[in-house]
């Protein structure tokens, strides 16, 4: 166990921990978004985030995106991969909803039957961009080069660091403020509470059900350009791994607490670094599913367990 390592630095493990945690976060915030309102567990996900990371690639080679481009192109080249990440995989999510999951509640499917359905969905898209896109590890141009932002002390923060958690946090609190604020969003909470008497009182639950795939893909597709940011590469499989963590985090957090989400991904960020200080990078995946494990002995519904139909008004 190498404790000097980790206590002797510890505030850049945590910045390295949080910046690897947030992108966690916005993918887990689609998984809580469709379990606060279908209680469905929407494995294709994954796939819909490893979407956005070729679209992200797509739009910087068509854009003929290069190393380190000058701050104006570079803006131009991040904001238009936000753009064709986002829209991509929030294409992709309506389409995996309006597709399969639509028949599926129309004949009143049972459960299982959605989750078989979920991880056939994710299976598919994964092997066809590994037909289509090969299957080894496409690299990117580094559009944000990496170089210090500010120290604190003996911790050094990156651009890209400062560009993710902020980001992130940004697109979390525009989520928070959309579904407690807004008349859509109080339609997404009166479905997840009572999907009947929201009927009743002429809510469409048909809309708000796309609302919420929607949102889950655009945020799903903003993740995916910092993860671009931060690992400068995407294969057809990315989403598999980085899916299940991002479930993970949702879980801990409370599945179905959009706030629960965000907590539950920084933490299992941060947790992964220490772990990986630690021992070796081996053991860091091992150390989430641990930390899940203990946090649901204790806390069955996660952190801050609640559902989304609660969320304050």
């Amino acid at each position: 166990m190498n404790f000097d390592e980790l206590f002797g630095h510890l505030g850049q493990h945590t910045v390295d921990g949080l910046s690897k945690g947030a992108i966690y976060a916005l993918v887990a915030l689609g998984y809580t978004l469709v379990y606060g309102v279908l209680k469905l567990i929407n494995f294709a996900h994954s796939e819909v985030f490893m979407v956005g990371t070729f679209a992200v690639v797509g739009t910087w080679s068509l854009l003929g995106a290069t190393n380190d481009p000058g701050l104006g192109m570079m803006i131009v080249f991040l904001l238009a991969g936000l753009v064709g990440g986002a829209l991509a995989s929030g294409a992709t999510a309506v389409a995996v909803e309006r597709i399969a999951y639509k028949r599926l509640r129309e004949m009143n499917a049972p459960p299982l039957i959605f989750l078989i359905t979920a991880i056939g969905l994710s299976l598919v898209l994964s092997e066809s961009f590994g037909l289509w896109q090969g299957r080894l590890i496409v690299g990117m141009p580094a559009v944000l080069p990496q170089s210090t932002a500010f120290t604190i002390g003996d911790t050094k923060v990156s651009n890209t660091q400062l560009v993710i958690v902020i980001s992130a946090l940004v697109m979390m609190a525009a989520l928070d403020q959309f579904i407690n604020r807004t008349r859509y969003g109080r339609g997404v909470r009166a479905v997840a509470q009572n999907p009947d008497t929201a009927a009743l009182m002429g809510v469409n639950k048909d809309r708000v059900i796309m609302l919420i795939f929607l949102l889950g893909g655009l945020l799903a597709g903003a993740a995916a350009l910092l993860y671009c940011l931060r690992y400068g590469n995407t294969r057809f499989n990315v989403g598999f791994l980085l899916g299940l963590k991002a479930f993970t985090a949702a879980v801990l957090g409370g599945i179905g607490n959009l706030r629960g989400a965000l907590l539950g991904g920084l933490l299992l960020g941060v947790v992964e670094v220490y772990a990986a200080t630690l021992t070796t990078s081996n053991w860091e995946d091992v150390a989430a599913f641990v930390v899940l494990v203990v946090v649901l002995l204790f806390r069955p519904t996660g952190l801050l367990g609640e559902s989304l139909g609660r969320a304050r008004a």
